[in-house]
């Protein structure tokens, strides 16, 4: 609370406190005191009148200070009511109730969502099993019978899965850190799985793949990274350039860690759209033009790398390259 405002907040009381005292002093004066005594009582006056306005003026000063500093440490702003002592000045009493009484209603009215939140989050999991059990057999009976369609059936059976399990990973990754197992993963595991998983798009396409010396182990969660690599796979045959469509993985050791590079001689990203790639729900130029594109698989791969401790992040040049780095710093989940 600023100076100033406290003098407005208080200017009727000092004018009352004027009136009071020239009527005192007028009556005096009438019954006969002489001035000098009444000079004394006025300053008497005016001085206690001081120090109870400065004395009142800094415990508000404090309160207000205290208020904002809470304000300032606490991550949810709604819990400020739980945090705050009552205030040492009793006008400021009741506004501290309603506060409170306001917060306990947020706080349940909060409660209620996230219960709901969560009610839906069970069922889409549980819709997400189920409708992936279907998916299994159709992939099974369609291997087992194959015929100059199969590729193809096989790979849109695989773009639904992805989009499936995209849905699944999208509604956990709020809560990464109660799902994921650290534990040692070869590199060269989880890029084979999700090249085996991509294969259709690979032989459909005639994209040549180049793996080269990513026998490395680092620390990770193996289901998040394979999700992770997917993604950026995925992207590496959807933008692929339809001459001698090409993607690279490989791994280059750094000063503070090592690096996971997926590289692509695909149709590329404008410089200008680079900084924006890993926002929800962008798409793009070029990701417009494509009408399978949704801005989903990137930000999840930005947010879970996020949460996993990795960095990740995309290098392009329009009908060239894209090149997807992702890094496993040393002290997080990296062993060499």
């Amino acid at each position: 609370m600023s100076l100033k405002n406290y003098l407005k907040s208080i200017m009727g009381l000092i004018s009352l406190n004027i009136i009071a005292l020239i009527f005192l002093s007028v009556f005096l004066l009438s019954i006969g005191n002489e001035l000098e005594a009444i000079m004394i009582i006025v300053l008497s006056w005016i001085v206690v009148l001081f120090i109870y306005f400065v004395i009142a003026y800094r415990k508000r000063k404090d309160y207000f200070e205290l208020i904002e500093k809470c304000v300032s440490k606490i991550d949810k702003k709604y819990l400020i009511s739980e945090v705050l002592e009552i205030p040492p000045f009793i006008e400021a009493e009741p506004y501290y109730y309603l506060l409170k009484k306001s917060s306990k209603s947020m706080r349940e009215e909060i409660n209620k969502e996230r219960l709901t939140l969560k009610d839906y989050k069970e069922y889409i999991e549980q819709w997400i099993h189920e409708v992936k059990t279907p998916i299994s057999l159709i992939k099974l009976t369609e291997e087992n019978n194959r015929t100059i369609k199969s590729a193809a059936i096989l790979m849109q059976l695989e773009e639904i899965d992805r989009y499936v399990e995209q849905a699944l990973f999208y509604a956990r990754s709020e809560e990464v850190d109660k799902d994921y197992l650290v534990k040692e993963v070869n590199l060269q595991s989880c890029v084979n799985s999700v090249i085996t998983r991509n294969k259709q798009g690979f032989i459909l396409n005639n994209i040549d793949i180049d793996i080269d010396n990513i026998e490395k182990t680092v620390y990770c969660d193996s289901k998040w990274l394979e999700f992770i690599l997917n993604q950026i796979i995925v992207n590496a045959i959807k933008y692929r350039n339809n001459k001698n469509p090409k993607v690279k993985i490989y791994v280059r050791g750094i000063k503070n860690g090592i690096r996971l590079i997926v590289e692509d001689n695909g149709i590329g990203i404008p410089s200008d759209e680079l900084d924006r790639v890993f926002e929800k729900g962008f798409t793009g130029n070029i990701g417009r033009l494509n009408t399978k594109s949704t801005g989903i698989g990137l930000y999840l791969c930005k947010k879970l790398c996020d949460k996993l401790g990795l960095l990740i992040d995309i290098e392009s040049e329009i009908n060239s390259y894209t090149k997807v780095v992702i890094t496993f710093p040393i002290g997080s989940f990296c062993k060499f």
